[in-house]
């Protein structure tokens, strides 16, 4: 079993009459998913679609999402997915980049797919409500493509501090082997029913929810937009088990003036995506009842590489290496520093990526003996779990996605008015983060923070623009002539937020005894 569409088609043998999806009150089982993905595997290949093509995939959580993202797997294909939210300039990169022929785009963004795709010379098709409907009808092809353990099946789009964002070709073995570790650590079965609130497109919703669930013969209860009040209905409602989401989520979950609703079907939740607080974490579990099990990964990771595990945490902690996985701490020489001492996390193992797409010299720069470097600085204690404290690499994490400042800072420049741009992170208190912009103008230009705020909200992704904007005479800088963002002076106003625990909210009855029932670098928000 090489080709990861063969979760898929096992899980249908095992569990044909098993929900696989359900979207409100609509079920769809593991055999009907299967006979989709064949369908949709057959209409693909009559298209011209070859094993190893890529094509991208731009849809938001939707039944079409996992019938068309095994399907192009199922083809043998190689799959691009992407948010939804982007606009035309950065959706070109990627189509251009990836060399995506094909590109599968739901409604809401078909505008700006076509304007990339004129650019690139990659064809768009509309995907919709009515598309998984349309599928039924196709023809079907029984066979899955044979593909090897080390052929790319997924590139995700990531990047540092270069802003320039690079495609991490994570292989089937990479993702069935995450999916599988994933799967046993926290003891998934066909029993479980996944809340599907993680967006697919994203390399933690697409790995833990979508293919350790299918892997499992879980049922996922699909979530398009992540709505508090909605998300505890849909709890009671399923019978939900498992919650996997991102530090915004569990706040939202917390601050929600819903009265009773039973959620003691819950089991365990997982967090991730960005630093979950530790007074959110106590609060919940002294809400809910369900432990927060928090982790860590990257998109070149595949992306899970340590978890805290049931029975075995420490708050604040990113937890232990998962099974397979070796991770130390080490300094600028790399050498591995003692334990409680500051150093840069590097990591080895099965999760770690095949390579940047096309780009052998960030590669080799990323990935040094063997060894993933994830810019990211941590602590490891005496019991072997690891604690970030800093980042390395100036990427903001605002909602559990990752935000670089270069792409923002590029759309600044772009402004006729602008002279110098430095984008930044600062504290929120839902968030996380919050982007943040200060500004020099040109000599005898004239622009406000307003206009210039949404000159770059028209340009990007509604979760990355900046929020705070601000004019400044001159940027600090160092020696060489660098911005020294560290040094920047930030308005009052938008320092000293705090983050809310919300411990004292309830939402779940107590049982006759007394007791509360038990009830882891966007969907996450993305306004």
């Amino acid at each position: 079993m090489t080709n990861l569409a063969h979760i898929l088609t096992e899980s249908a043998r095992r569990y044909p009459d098993r929900p696989a999806f359900r979207v409100d009150d609509v079920v769809v089982t593991y055999a009907e998913l299967d006979a989709l993905t064949a369908r949709a595997a057959a209409r693909l290949r009559a298209r011209g679609v070859l094993p190893g093509d890529r094509v991208a995939i731009a849809l938001p959580n939707v039944l079409a999402f996992p019938v068309l993202y095994y399907g192009v797997l199922r083809a043998g294909a190689t799959v691009v997915p992407m948010n939804p939210l982007l606009k035309a300039r950065e959706l070109e990169h990627h189509f251009r980049d990836s060399g995506a022929a094909l590109a599968l785009v739901w409604s809401t963004v078909a505008a700006e797919a076509d304007s990339a795709a004129a650019a690139t010379g990659t064809t768009a098709v509309v995907v919709d409500e009515e598309t998984v409907a349309a599928v039924a009808e196709w023809p079907a092809t029984e066979d899955v493509a044979a593909r090897d353990d080390a052929d790319t099946a997924v590139i995700l789009y990531t990047s540092g501090t270069t802003g320039t964002p690079k495609g991490a070709q994570l292989t089937h073995a990479n993702l069935r082997r995450n999916a599988t570790t994933f799967v046993d650590m926290f003891d998934f079965g066909p029993g479980d029913v996944v809340a599907g609130c993680l967006p697919f497109f994203h390399a933690f919703g697409q790995s833990n929810a979508l293919n350790a669930s299918i892997l499992a013969g879980a049922s996922v209860s699909l979530v398009q937009r992540f709505d508090a009040a909605k998300v505890l209905q849909l709890i009671e409602r399923h019978g939900v088990t498992v919650f996997e989401g991102v530090p915004t989520m569990y706040v939202g979950l917390l601050h929600t003036d819903l009265g009773p609703v039973d959620t003691s079907s819950l089991r365990m939740c997982v967090s991730g995506g960005a630093a979950l607080p530790v007074e959110v974490l106590n609060g919940f579990e002294e809400t809910f009842g369900a432990p927060i099990l928090e982790g860590y990964g990257l998109t070149e990771t595949s992306p899970t590489a340590t978890f805290n595990r049931l029975g075995h945490t420490k708050p604040g902690s990113i937890g232990l290496p998962i099974d397979g996985v070796d991770m130390k701490v080490v300094d600028r020489n790399g050498a591995e520093v003692p334990s409680g001492e500051v150093g840069e996390i590097v990591i080895r193992g099965h999760n770690v990526m095949k390579g940047y797409w096309n780009r052998p010299d960030a590669t080799a720069a990323a990935i040094v003996d063997g060894w993933f470097h994830t810019g990211d600085m941590a602590v490891r204690d005496d019991d072997g779990f690891y604690f970030v404290v800093d980042r390395k690499k100036d990427i903001i994490i605002r909602g559990g996605y990752n935000i670089y400042p270069r792409e923002i800072e590029e759309v600044l420049y772009e402004h006729p008015a602008v002279r110098e741009a430095a984008v930044i992170g600062v504290p929120h208190a839902t968030h996380g983060e919050e982007v943040a912009a200060a500004i020099t103008l040109r000599a005898g230009a004239a622009a406000t923070p307003d206009e210039l705020r949404e000159y770059v909200r028209t340009r990007v992704a509604a979760y990355k623009y900046p929020r705070h904007v601000w004019l400044v005479d001159k940027l600090p800088k160092g020696s060489t002539g660098k911005i020294l963002k560290r040094e920047i002076d930030f308005p009052a106003e938008i320092l000293g937020t705090s983050t809310p625990s919300g411990r004292d909210r309830g939402h779940r009855p107590s049982d006759p005894n007394g007791r509360h029932r038990h009830t882891e670098p966007a969907a996450a928000p993305t306004t």
